[in-house]
């Protein structure tokens, strides 16, 4: 079996991934902080660890991935106070959203979704542990934590304490010993949600939310820990210093994965600029399908150009690869035996190497088109098995081309009853109604494919259909 080799945030390198018990490997990917729709970004991590997931079930009997929901949250207050609805409403909302989000994209459902404020015990524990171990101390109704305590502070991020100060919008307090200090619980007033503990009622603070989460779920000691890079800091710099010293110096998280940010056209994706892309309503506009591509086709860690010109060459490459599969509509096969072909594993072994394993489909595709004879059963399986494996030809290849833009399906019988009353009218000699006939489908954004078999139609954007 092909050795697993990941990127290790920590060490910076790629290393061979040994669980520290191959018998139950675990894995804490951050999740949204549910006040609004996400956006294309954070659907990132979502399908690039998703698929890592799938990859280590094939290598581990048991794989616990874990998933959360961040359902408090001075973001979520505003948003509530914005609406004037309370706060259940916003957070119920947007979970749901999220979630079918998700498994519109093709995201398996993680084993364990924790919400932060299901474990507002276990927070409150880890803060009483920081404080008797002299790693937190409380003040004015805070817990903060004192970054000073813990020497290692800056070693994911490769920064000095200074530098982090200086880079991030830290909050400046007289109650802080030192500016870097970071907040695990804070004060509520009676308009805000809070919880009673022995400083006060209060909320807790995002970062100690996961530390609490993974450790609850997942043991003090977790394998892989993973998220954007965006995250590093100070997020998971803070998850790093609060649970190492919260438990006794043990390391947290054995390796730390980290993807790339999205970009807009080459600018960086920001709602001041205007140019922030929401999942949602990508979702309504494309086939999902064509979203988990673009979202899986450039490596991880490199940051991934979203533009109209990408989503239309990935929605082209699908309906190259459908198309294969539409031709061998006569080849039946059991898909029930599918299996990941040797080189598409050893593609992904490398460190999630998506643009190996797109190239291996691609040349799967252009043998199963190829294949003649005894040969196009083995070559069609191992298509289908290569890219299902990353989510992709996972529907009838008929009803891939006659969906919309927005993946709706079309109503076939009428484009039938038009096809056929076309063919009609070319058999007459009528040949102005047959091309009004296919006007009208234009129009629509359907084309005609006159082929040896028959008439075939398939619905395509409108840069497709003016090439």
């Amino acid at each position: 079996m092909t050795t697993l080799r990941l990127h290790n945030s920590l060490t910076r390198k790629v290393e061979d991934f040994v669980p520290a018990d191959p018998a139950r490997v675990t894995m804490y990917v951050c999740g949204p902080t549910v006040y609004n729709y996400v956006h294309i970004g954070n659907a990132r991590p979502a399908v690039v660890f998703g698929l890592l997931a799938r990859l280590l079930r094939r290598r581990h009997p048991n794989v616990v991935f874990a998933r959360n929901i961040t359902d408090v949250d001075d973001k979520i207050n505003a948003a509530a106070a914005q609406a004037g609805v309370p706060i259940g409403t916003i957070t119920e909302r947007y979970t749901r959203a999220y979630v079918e989000d998700m498994a519109r994209l093709g995201v398996d459902a993680p084993d364990v979704v924790p919400f932060a404020t299901a474990h507002i015990a276990e927070i409150v524990a880890l803060c009483e542990r920081l404080i008797e171990a002299g790693h937190a101390y409380a003040a004015e109704g805070h817990v903060l934590f004192d970054v000073a305590s813990y020497a290692d502070y800056g070693h994911l991020s490769g920064r000095s304490v200074d530098d982090m100060i200086a880079g991030a919008r830290v909050e400046v307090a007289p109650y802080k010993k030192n500016p870097a200090d970071f907040v695990l619980w804070k004060p509520s007033t009676d308009d805000l949600p809070g919880w009673g503990s022995p400083w006060g009622r209060g909320r807790p603070g995002w970062h100690i939310e996961c530390s609490a989460m993974a450790a609850t779920h997942l043991g003090e000691t977790i394998d892989i820990h993973a998220g954007g890079n965006d995250l590093m800091f100070p997020h998971h710099e803070n998850e790093i210093a609060q649970s190492t010293c919260a438990h006794g110096g043990k390391v947290f998280a054995r390796y730390w994965l980290h993807n790339g940010m999205l970009t807009f056209d080459g600018r960086k994706m920001s709602k001041s600029i205007g140019n922030v892309l929401v999942l949602h309503e990508l979702l309504d506009r494309h086939p999902p399908e064509v979203l988990r591509f673009l979202l899986l086709k450039a490596h991880y860690r490199q940051p991934l150009d979203w533009s109209d010109s990408a989503l239309a060459q990935a929605r082209a490459t699908l309906d190259g690869w459908y198309g294969v599969l539409r031709d061998r509509a006569d080849v039946v096969v059991d898909e029930s035996a599918l299996d990941v072909p040797a080189d598409l594993e050893q593609a992904l072994c490398d460190d999630l190497n998506t643009p190996e394993a797109f190239a291996v489909i691609a040349r799967l595709a252009d043998e199963a088109r190829k294949a003649d004879g005894d040969a196009r059963p083995a070559a069609k399986m191992a298509l289908l098995g290569a890219a299902r494996f990353l989510g992709l030809l996972v529907q009838d290849p008929e009803t891939w081309f006659q969906q919309t833009v927005g993946g709706d399906a079309i109503d076939a019988a009428w484009v039938q009853g038009l096809l056929d009353e076309r063919l009609a009218a070319r058999a007459a000699k009528d040949y102005a109604r047959a091309d009004a006939i296919r006007v009208e489908l234009a129009a629509r954004n359907i084309v005609i494919e006159d082929s040896p078999q028959g008439a075939r139609w398939k619905v395509v954007g409108n840069d497709d259909r003016a090439a």
